[in-house]
This record gives structure tokens, C-alpha cells and sequence, in this order.
């Protein structure tokens, strides 16, 4: 028979004492954040019968069933509290999938939209940078030739290339993708190089004694050494892609997470753009560890 793997609770204390503090600190700021944003029940004592129709016209009260007015829970001049963003959550949550012309479309589609959009440039920006970090690496000459380039492109905004991707492509939807591929690109060029440069040189002349190829050397050898620099590139490289792809589905209009947070400020729903960014963290949080875990087949301790 197999043996199966039975999931089991951590016995070890601090990590039970860690969550109860995140669970306490949770409940804190949710806390602080209800009542820093609760207002005080509607006083009509001093108001004509003109300025309560209104204030009733605008919105700002309506009348409950007892037939008093109270203020309007769906209209707020600041910040909404958690329950009003609650209820955002749950009626965005209570249909997901829906789609409503070309625009409207249900959370989850924008999410997939958005990850697709992620996964494309990210992988493509990979393939790329990792054959160029081998070429640069390998070759000392190379590597300080190319150097001072990367160092002047590595800084750049991911966004400041937009508007030359958008001129040259022509198309909003390929250029989001340019823009997660150029935020994916440098980091990772950058540590392959450093990371294959900086192999240990009794690696490569066991290599040659072996009689090993080029290609068997760059698979067996060069790239398992460099593997550890070459992973630290690409969660750099996750990251700033990540936090590119937002704010390039907001300015290019196309649907996606960034988009969802654009709409609802321009509809000035409050609530809805704390919803599209717990939405982004969210997103955000599952790829990182989706990633991180993908990333521990290539490390190793040393």
C-alpha cells in the first residue's frame, strides 16, 4: 500500500502565537477603520422642510421604515468603512462571471484577463533575458561591454516605455503585455549575468576534464550553478512586472484588475476601488507564492 501524506497543524508555538497576533492586529485596524469612518445619526432638528427635500433630492438622507430620515449608507462624502466595503465584496463575489456588453465584465473574467495578460509578458520576458544573460554572462568581454547599458535600462519605469510601445505597436492589448515583458526584462539579464560570471572555475575545468559538450556543460553545469542568481532575477523580475501591469491596463483602457480600479473611481464608488485593490493584493499574494514555490526546485543551500 502507499503511504499517504496526512496534513497536520504546526506543533511549534510561535507559530501559533504569529497568527492569533495577525488575527489581533486584523481585528484592530478593522476596527480603528469602522469607527474612524462612522459618522453620527442624521439630526433634522433645525432644518426647514425645503432643505430636508434636499438633502433627500441629492441623496445625502433617505427615510427608513420607521419614516425618519437617516443618512444615505450607499452615499458617503470620505472614506467608506469596512462593512460598506464588505458589502462591495459580496455583491461583486455574487456574480463573478457575468458579462454585460463590452465592458462590464465580472471580477473573475477580469482577473483571468489580467493574469493572462501577466503570464505572457513575464514568460516571454524570461526566455529573453535568461539567453541573453547566458551570452553576457559567459563572455567576460561581453559582460563588461553590455554592462554599463543594463545598468542605465534597469532603472527606467516599465510606464515611461508605454507611450513608444503604444506609437509602435498600435494595439493597447500587445502593448500591456511590452510593458510587463520590459518590467520583467532587465532584473533578470542583470542577475543571469552576474550569476554565470561568478561561477566557481573549478566547475567548468572538472567540465572539460569530463569531456563534457557545450550544451551538456550549459545544462549540467553552468545553468544548476547560476540557478540560485538566475531565480533571484525573476522574482525581481515577478515583482516589478506585477506592479506594471496595474497601472497599464488603468491608462491603456484595456479589461483587467487596473481597469475595474479605474472604472470605479471614474463612477466615484469609493468602495468599489478598495475592493479593486484588496483584489489586486489578493492576486498579487497567490502568483508570489504560486511563484515561490516554483522556485524552490531551483535552489539549493550551500
Amino acid at each position: 500500500m502507499m503511504n499517504r501524506k496526512t496534513w497536520r497543524l504546526p506543533s511549534d508555538p510561535k507559530w501559533w502565537q504569529a497568527k492569533i497576533l495577525s488575527v489581533v492586529i486584523l481585528v484592530v485596524l478593522l476596527g480603528g477603520w469602522q469607527y474612524a469612518t462612522s459618522r453620527a445619526a442624521f439630526d433634522p432638528t433645525g432644518k426647514t422642510e425645503e432643505e430636508l427635500m434636499l438633502l433627500e433630492f441629492n441623496g445625502d438622507i433617505v427615510m427608513n421604515d420607521a419614516g425618519d430620515y437617516v443618512f444615505n449608507e450607499e452615499k458617503t462624502s470620505g472614506v467608506p468603512g469596512p462593512l460598506m466595503v464588505g458589502k462591495k465584496i459580496v455583491e461583486e463575489l455574487s456574480h463573478p462571471f457575468h458579462k454585460n456588453g463590452t465592458n462590464d465584465h465580472g471580477i473573475g473574467h477580469l482577473i483571468f484577463y489580467t493574469v493572462s495578460r501577466f503570464s505572457v509578458g513575464f514568460l516571454l520576458a524570461s526566455v529573453v533575458a535568461i539567453f541573453v544573460g547566458v551570452i553576457v554572462g559567459l563572455n567576460p568581454v561581453i559582460f563588461h561591454a553590455v554592462n554599463p547599458f543594463l545598468q542605465v535600462l534597469k532603472p527606467i519605469s516599465p510606464l515611461a516605455w508605454m507611450p513608444l510601445l503604444l506609437y509602435t505597436v498600435q494595439k493597447p492589448t500587445i502593448t500591456a503585455i511590452l510593458v510587463v515583458f520590459m518590467a520583467s526584462l532587465w532584473p533578470t539579464i542583470a542577475n543571469t549575468a552576474f550569476g554565470l560570471s561568478s561561477i566557481d572555475k573549478d566547475y567548468l575545468r572538472v567540465s572539460r576534464m569530463l569531456e563534457f559538450g557545450w550544451f551538456r556543460r550549459l545544462f549540467t553545469v553552468i545553468l544548476p550553478a547560476a540557478a540560485p542568481a538566475i531565480v533571484a532575477g525573476l522574482r525581481i523580475s515577478f515583482g516589478s512586472a506585477l506592479v506594471a501591469v496595474v497601472p497599464a491596463e488603468m491608462l491603456l483602457g484595456e479589461l483587467g484588475v487596473g481597469y475595474l480600479t479605474w472604472i470605479e473611481w471614474n463612477n466615484l464608488d469609493i468602495a468599489g476601488v478598495l475592493f479593486a485593490i484588496l483584489v489586486v493584493g489578493f492576486v498579487g499574494f497567490l502568483m508570489d507564492a504560486l511563484f515561490s514555490k516554483l522556485s524552490k526546485a531551483a535552489s539549493y543551500a550551500t
